[in-house]
């Protein structure tokens, strides 16, 4: 499994558009082949710092997916961005049960 964290620094006055594009994306990305999760969350501590949580099954299809309008989409919502994001890429392998 393939874990993507991506930290954002949204401005103020631009945090509702960006959360409401994320979440209008997110419901088409779910439906991706291999999309385990994608979920925008919001810090307690700073309310215009966001997350956008993303599991894939393979590094194919998050590859695959980076090829997508969604994730063009996304990117071009940057711009709304306090600072660059951070994106993180993480494989998790499964522990197993003995």
């Amino acid at each position: 499994m393939v874990l993507v964290v991506t930290r954002m620094k949204v401005i103020s006055e631009k945090r509702m558009e960006l959360s409401q594009t994320i979440a209008s994306l997110s419901v088409s990305i779910r439906k991706e082949k291999g999309c385990k999760r994608c979920d925008c969350c919001q810090s307690i501590e700073d309310e215009d710092r966001l997350f956008l949580l993303e599991e894939w099954d393979t590094q194919e299809n998050l590859m695959a997916h980076m090829k997508t309008e969604h994730f063009r989409i996304t990117l071009g919502a940057m711009n709304l961005l306090q600072e660059p994001y951070e994106r993180n890429h993480f494989t998790i392998k499964p522990i197993r049960k003995e």
